[in-house]
């Protein structure tokens, strides 16, 4: 269903894979988890198609892939923030210009290394219209939480070492403080990464399905009807 693409980034260029629904939609930004681009975020851009979005995924790691967890973390702490937040900069504005893509601003959806990086270019951008943070966390990133101006939809896993209950407490708790528009859900029983299907011994069917219909229904109403 997708293609690859390349899009303009500070006077550079960044690949990224692009899914098209068959008519026009609004446009989603898929970012990844600390494995790279790899076929499962792919795939998740694909499924946004298959709901009527124009669905993104930038390569942050240009290129690079992992193949395990330690190489994963390494891939994850060499990423420069500065350079990541070009990067989704540069794929906001790409998948706003595309032919199909009517609305004014963009959702941003990402998952654990990815879910930190939706919330950061959500605080960073006003064209972001609407965030799902998936479990985000990256011990780098510190979003302006004061500047975030989208609503945020989080989704977390109540069985999670690196994005503890604590944690999404805490976040909670500042949302609530500064007065932004969010809604969480945490599943008990899940793990971190509940939602990736190619890891059987994280993923939880019961938990993705929810999380991905809350997804859809979050974007669809922010955005506009895909």
């Amino acid at each position: 269903m997708g293609e690859r693409v390349e899009f303009r980034t500070n006077g550079s260029t960044t690949a990224g894979y692009l899914a098209r629904p068959s008519g026009p939609g609004p446009a989603v930004v898929v970012i990844q988890e600390w494995w790279g681009l790899v076929p499962h975020i792919e795939r998740v851009a694909d499924r946004f198609a298959a709901e009527g979005f124009v669905a993104l995924a930038p390569d942050l790691f240009h290129g690079r892939k992992a193949t395990s967890p330690d190489q994963a973390g390494k891939l994850m702490m060499a990423l420069g923030v500065d350079d990541a937040a070009r990067d989704l900069a540069g794929a906001i504005d790409y998948v706003k210009a595309l032919p199909g893509s009517p609305a004014a601003r963009v959702a941003t959806v990402g998952f654990c290394m990815g879910g930190a990086l939706s919330l950061f270019a959500a605080c960073q951008s006003p064209e972001v219209g609407a965030c799902v943070d998936f479990y985000g966390g990256h011990p780098k990133i510190t979003p302006d939480l004061a500047a975030l101006q989208a609503p945020v939809l989080g989704l977390f896993a109540g069985k999670d070492g690196f994005v503890s209950p604590q944690v999404v407490t805490d976040l909670d708790q500042k949302l609530t403080a500064l007065g932004k528009r969010h809604e969480f859900h945490t599943y008990a029983n899940a793990q971190h990464a509940f939602f990736n299907d190619t890891r059987p011994e994280v993923y939880d069917p019961e938990a993705a399905a929810d999380a991905w219909k809350r997804t859809i229904a979050f974007c669809r109403r922010e955005l506009g009807r895909a």
